[in-house]
């Protein structure tokens, strides 16, 4: 079997490393660890680069560990962040802990026998740790100055509005996870994002200074577009991995959007494909036969797979066929209610609808932002009514125009649709 770090560079997950004596080590089981503050209910698709880490790691017989912050997350992490995070009451670290617990689960392998995952809540052991024993028997094995020289720490100082102490003393904590991971469980490598280094290395000299023995860390890089952009985010914001928050066809469709300079990236971090079948594609890309948004399609299944299941990669493409602009699908209050759910949907009255001018619906739904804009996209003939394509830019929405009489299907383009139901 090939060594899983070989594995994570010829992907490129690996951003840096402590040191290449991981290599050597990894020939053997070992356990590794990511962590993940519950700042929300909800991990996003730019946390999946770690989980995916977690995942390789384990596909090559080592078991992962996934950290589920719940007193870091308390704290707040500074990595990153030009401004302090708002801090989070229990009960909602409770609520936002239960819901990253079931994004791990539906992407990491809990069939292994030998390499089954483990989830941990890091304040199941601080929540007994007084501050003065903590000060006592962790804050002695760390310099002000080191901490003080790491930039997550240095940028924030050096900001308007500085930093508090909660937030400097943020990598203590992390750091003593790793010790304390280590010693009850004999965990020696952290993965985490490239904005986590300073606190990996504060973990590491941690171990080292204690118990004389090395431990190691690995960063992966954070994720952004080839325009700049931050990956995982879109104009209506975060791209959940809950479906509760994002329906699959929604997550299907970002990732059918994503640009022919960045979908072979992401083939390499986000799925297991094989690299000979991502090489093809990206050789295919550069052909003149090829069909345009093919790689995408690909990219979009295998993710929406892994992330919701073969079930949800059915309901994404039976959406996006039946919301399809000019598709044969058939339009009844039966196929368009049974699809509500994984799609931008919602309900008026009747008066907001019948004799009223599609555009203006067209902007109260949020499909466009203003008339002007509307008119414009009808003008380009990109403007589609129950899969109809419409021409007239004063068009008057009458009670013909209802699916079963209480349901309308507007897009502007081809993905970008709304439901409307009419109460």
């Amino acid at each position: 079997m090939a060594n899983i770090i070989d594995v994570l560079k010829e992907r490129g997950f690996i951003d840096a490393i402590t040191s290449e004596d991981l290599r050597t080590l990894a020939d053997k089981p070992l356990k590794i660890y990511c962590g993940f503050d519950p700042t929300g209910d909800s991990l996003h698709l730019g946390h999946m680069i770690p989980i995916m880490g977690l995942a390789w790691f384990q596909r090559y017989g080592h078991t992962p560990f996934a950290i589920v912050g719940g007193a870091t997350g308390i704290i707040g992490d500074p990595s990153g962040k030009s401004s302090e995070r708002q801090l989070l009451n229990e009960e909602t670290i409770a609520i936002n802990v239960a819901g990253i617990t079931k994004n791990l689960k539906a992407i990491l392998d809990w069939n292994n026998p030998t390499t089954k995952p483990v989830i941990l809540n890091n304040y199941d052991w601080f929540k007994n740790f007084s501050f003065i024993d903590f000060l006592r028997d962790v804050g002695k094995y760390f310099r002000v100055g080191t901490m003080i020289a790491k930039d997550s720490v240095r940028n924030r100082m050096n900001s308007e509005e500085g930093m508090s102490f909660t937030e400097f003393s943020y990598q203590l904590l992390q750091g003593y996870d790793f010790h304390y991971l280590y010693q009850k469980y004999g965990i020696t490598v952290q993965l985490g994002g490239s904005d986590q280094w300073g606190n990996i290395i504060a973990g590491t000299d941690l171990i080292r200074k204690i118990s004389g023995h090395p431990a190691y860390g690995v960063t992966v890089p954070l994720m952004t577009r080839s325009d700049g952009q931050k990956f995982g985010k879109s104009e209506k914001g975060a791209i959940w991995l809950s479906p509760e928050k994002l329906s699959p066809y929604e997550f299907y469709q970002y990732l059918v959007r994503v640009s022919d300079e960045d979908v072979i990236k992401f083939m390499r971090l986000l799925t297991f494909m094989d690299m000979d079948e991502i090489r093809k594609y990206e050789a295919a890309m550069k052909e003149t036969n090829y069909v345009p948004n093919t790689a995408q399609k690909r990219l979009a299944e295998e993710v929406t797979r892994i992330v919701h299941g073969q079930h949800g990669v059915d309901v994404a493409l039976k959406v996006t066929k039946a919301a399809s602009p000019g598709a044969n699908a058939d339009l009844s209050a039966e196929t368009l209610e049974s699809l509500a759910g994984d799609m931008p949907t919602h309900t008026l009255k009747a008066d907001d609808v019948i004799q009223v001018p599609l555009i203006d619906l067209a902007v109260k739904v949020g499909l466009q932002s203003s008339k002007g804009e509307a008119r414009k996209l009808i003008k380009n003939g990109g403007f589609y009514l129950n899969n109809t394509k419409i021409e007239d830019e004063n068009y008057i929405l009458t009670q013909n125009n209802l699916i079963d009489a209480r349901l309308l299907l507007l897009a502007a383009g081809k993905k970008n649709k709304i439901l409307v139901r009419i109460e």
